[in-house]
């Protein structure tokens, strides 16, 4: 493929590769790394801000008129029709804890539309990534979501924050369970999108999740042949939303159990 869009996707694979090996030292240096409060089982570490630092610094040089939306640090107004959301580690409980489940995150969207994900596992070194309309693949290799596979076949990644209601999220662990399923939690949801693209998870719920942590997943799945509900990305970049993935096989299940949630993330006519 060419084009802006393709672009910016091999920027963004080698900007993720970059913030990844940066996150990973200090990863490997816990005893160093400042870790603050912003919540409620809410973190943010000297490492999360360096590597956001690093990654706007160098869509910067790269694409000086897009625009910056990122978890840690203000927005950055930009004059072209592209907007990058990045998280520069999802997962951070874990990963100040010493846990092996993180990741860098970098979307594109333009317009309703996110165009280009990348999910980076520097610990495993794994990195999927996804075009709009090309298709989805880990460290180049062509991925899947699970085929032919229902609820009984596997786990469905459950994600849950200080947005979730308690009770509701309790409700969706026995209704995941009742229709025969296991539910599964990592505490990274973009990780855990990135698994349900690759066929490793069968599915993927949230009540409500931030944009920097679910467009790039949401867009992996979809290139990798598995259901995602309509959304518009600037709701999504406006105020979040819940979030909804799975093989298709397990798609009608979630749907029913989210119908608690409220409607997805999309403007309707």
């Amino acid at each position: 493929m060419s084009g802006p869009a393709h672009m910016r996707l091999l920027a963004a694979r080698a900007i993720a590769a970059e913030a990844g090996a940066l996150a990973l030292e200090y990863f490997r240096d816990l005893d160093t790394l400042t870790v603050d409060h912003k919540g409620h089982q809410d973190l943010v570490s000297q490492a999360d801000r360096e590597v956001e630092t690093l990654i706007r610094t160098r869509i910067t040089q790269a694409f000086p008129a897009d625009a910056i939306k990122g978890e840690e640090q203000a927005d950055t107004p930009g004059s072209s029709r592209f907007t990058w959301v990045i998280d520069p580690i999802d997962g951070t409980a874990n990963f100040v804890r010493g846990i092996p489940a993180w990741c860098v995150v970098l979307a594109v969207v333009s317009g309703p539309d996110t165009v280009v994900g990348v999910i980076h596992d520097p610990v495993h070194g794994e990195t999927c990534h996804a075009e709009q309309g090309g298709g989805a693949f880990c460290n180049h290799a062509p991925i899947k979501v699970a085929q032919d596979a229902t609820l009984s076949h596997g786990a469905v990644g459950l994600g849950l924050s200080g947005r979730s209601d308690r009770a509701l999220t309790i409700r969706t662990i026995d209704d995941i369970m009742a229709r025969g399923g296991l539910f599964y939690r990592n505490a990274s949801g973009a990780l855990s999108l990135s698994y349900v693209a690759r066929g490793r998870l069968l599915g993927y719920i949230e009540q409500h999740m931030n944009p920097w942590d679910c467009l790039a997943g949401q867009l992996l799945v979809a290139e990798a042949g598995g259901m995602t509900e309509p959304q518009d990305a600037q709701v999504m970049l406006a105020q979040g939303g819940r979030v909804v993935v799975a093989a298709p096989g397990v798609w009608r299940d979630l749907c029913d159990i989210a119908v608690a949630f409220g409607p997805p993330a999309i403007t309707q006519d």
